[in-house]
């Protein structure tokens, strides 16, 4: 079996408070991208689990691989039979893409497929809370106003109609760790599910990044690469969730490609 997974971007990202946990909560609007994919295979085996990769600038254990612990998750719950998951890997990491979600998400569908386990997406919501807080959008694959660590999702009426999304990703990537190294929690400020509405000629100042503020100053290019949309026309741009890709909204496809090192996504 085969599934196709996508990116996302954050249109807007408040990061409200630091949690007993360790965790942060925030506040943002997930949004699909289908412009790249993944691609995940899953079928049944006789004997070991076997994992392979194809692409990706990343390397770890096979059980440390989110896809695999996706599949582990369920195989526990059900007692299900071990599986060959093959992962043709596009999506760049470190990239605030939520890529590795993605491929998370598609394995549990998969494998929610493949065995007829009957979960809806509430349940399989709720498995995937367990991976990753980005997962649950994943199961979803729709604009979503996100609360929590990310995980409490709540579905919202938005279309970018006759608009378009470009994603640009430097030669670099940036770690979860680091971004959340030095970012400081603002609570108390308008919900950006009650902005959304706004002309997008508004959306340069009641959609922030808060990592921006944060990483910017380590890594200047990136608002030489959000300036750069800009100036080619983009009506909105920003840093997508923590990592290091800048993502523009557009009436038009905008590529960075001949300005900067990186890629166009």
């Amino acid at each position: 079996m085969l599934k196709c997974a996508n990116f996302k971007v954050n249109l807007g990202l408040y990061v409200t408070e630091k949690r007993e946990d360790g965790f942060h909560n925030l506040e943002t609007i997930f949004l699909p991208v289908e412009t790249r994919h993944d691609k995940i295979y899953l079928d049944a085996v006789q004997g070991d689990l076997t994992f392979s990769m194809e692409g990706g600038d990343f390397h770890v254990d096979a059980e440390n691989n989110l896809c695999v612990k996706a599949f582990r998750l369920l195989q526990k719950e059900f007692q299900l039979p071990n599986v060959e998951i093959c992962l043709e890997k596009n999506i760049p990491s470190g990239a605030g893409l939520g890529g590795g979600s993605a491929d998370a998400a598609a394995v549990l569908d998969l494998t929610n497929q493949h065995f007829s386990l009957g979960l809806n997406h509430l349940q399989l919501r709720k498995y995937a809370a367990q991976l990753g807080s980005d997962v649950p959008f994943f199961i979803e694959n729709k604009p979503m106003y996100a609360t929590g660590r990310g995980e409490i999702l709540q579905e919202i009426d938005f279309s970018l109609k006759d608009l378009q999304i470009s994603v640009f990703k430097p030669n670099f990537s940036i770690s979860t760790a680091e971004a959340y190294a030095h970012i400081k929690p603002i609570p108390g400020r308008t919900h950006l599910c009650d902005l959304i509405h706004e002309p997008v000629e508004k959306w340069q100042k009641a959609f922030p990044n808060d990592f921006e503020a944060s990483l910017f100053p380590s890594y200047p290019i990136l608002a030489e690469i959000k300036q750069k949309f800009y100036n080619l026309g983009a009506t909105y741009a920003a840093l997508s969730g923590s990592g290091s890709a800048i993502f523009a909204i557009a009436p038009h496809r905008i590529n960075l490609e001949p300005f900067f090192s990186g890629q166009n996504l």
